[in-house]
């Protein structure tokens, strides 16, 4: 019987011991007729050396074809989140501040099961020869494997944005299916050896360390929802060019700097007011704005409302 390896073990190099792990927060949750899947957090150890890493696992059973899945695993190193009744306080609510004595630094450890079910709804009928993909989809594969997956942006983005959404109930099923639908096609892309530096147009973004910064640049973005950087600073930051900084957020990302970050302050807002229940007064200086008006007038040019009127939905 395969023995698939600990996420967690092979992105440390070494075995971790149970009395090591200090769990954070835990999720599992059925999406369905869709997908299983769980989040653990933990509490990093100052002394860890951890490389963010996926993995794809392939679970056959001759004997019992229904029980069959395929897996996909993740661990990421280096998160901050707030410890504070399991919910992060409205300070650190997407890294809008770096004060507060909650926050912790953390590992995720994510899993994504998929059954034969759900996995059949994707092949295409009608081909005379299958592929690699299909023979995965239709577990022709004879014996079950395990194989490591490099994490491009892509991946990076869906993970992170699996880890920080606000959807609750049927809207949260929906994207949650969307989200692990793209986790799926970009494993499937990454075991199959395909390139994602191809579809780039930028030359410089071939450069897995320029990807990085730009990936980076993201991150900065979000930690400082509350505190607006210049691009001149931004760039400093990650000790990248002004104009690739630009150019390469613009291609990977689709969308400007500018517009990305006016779009995570705007829903970071909405949340404030609908789900905290903060005044408009409050959430304008949270966010970094000199004046109620200009708050007011960025809320209602992204969303169509004034953020009284959000009080009242």
């Amino acid at each position: 019987m395969h023995q698939s390896p600990d996420i967690l073990s092979l992105a440390y190099k070494q075995p971790v011991m149970q009395h090591e792990l200090v769990l954070l927060q835990e999720r599992t949750q059925q999406i369905p007729g869709s997908v299983l899947y769980t989040i653990n957090r933990y509490h990093k150890n100052p002394q860890w050396n951890l490389e963010d890493m996926g993995m794809m696992v392939y679970h056959y059973k001759k004997d019992k074809p229904k029980e069959n899945y395929l897996e996909l695993r993740f661990c990421l190193a280096g998160n901050v989140y707030c410890k504070q009744k399991d919910m992060e306080c409205d300070q650190c609510k997407m890294h809008a501040s770096n004060h507060c004595a909650e926050r912790r630094e953390s590992v995720d450890i994510l899993s994504f099961k998929f059954s034969v079910v759900h996995l059949s709804q994707f092949i295409k009928q009608g081909k005379l020869n299958s592929s690699l993909t299909d023979d995965i989809l239709h577990f022709k594969h004879t014996s079950s494997f395990s194989k490591i997956l490099s994490l491009c942006g892509r991946t990076r983005m869906v993970l992170e944005a699996l880890l920080n959404n606000t959807y609750t109930g049927s809207m949260e099923n929906i994207y949650i299916n969307a989200q692990t639908q793209m986790l799926l096609l970009y494993s499937l892309e990454c075991m199959l050896g395909e390139k994602e530096v191809d579809t780039f147009q930028c030359k410089f973004l071939a450069n897995e360390l320029d990807r990085e910064k730009i990936i980076k640049a993201r991150e900065i973005l979000l930690q400082h929802i509350g505190e607006p950087l210049t691009i001149k600073e931004l760039s400093r930051k990650v000790a990248i060019n002004e104009c690739y900084l630009k150019k390469g957020f613009k291609e990977m990302f689709g969308t400007t700097i500018f517009d990305f970050y006016q779009s995570q302050r705007m829903e970071h807002a909405r949340y404030l007011l609908y789900e905290k229940g903060l005044s408009v007064t409050d959430v304008s200086v949270l966010l970094g704005y000199s004046s109620i008006s200009h708050f007011s007038t960025a809320f209602k040019k992204h969303t169509g409302l004034k953020p009284c009127e959000l009080l009242f939905h």
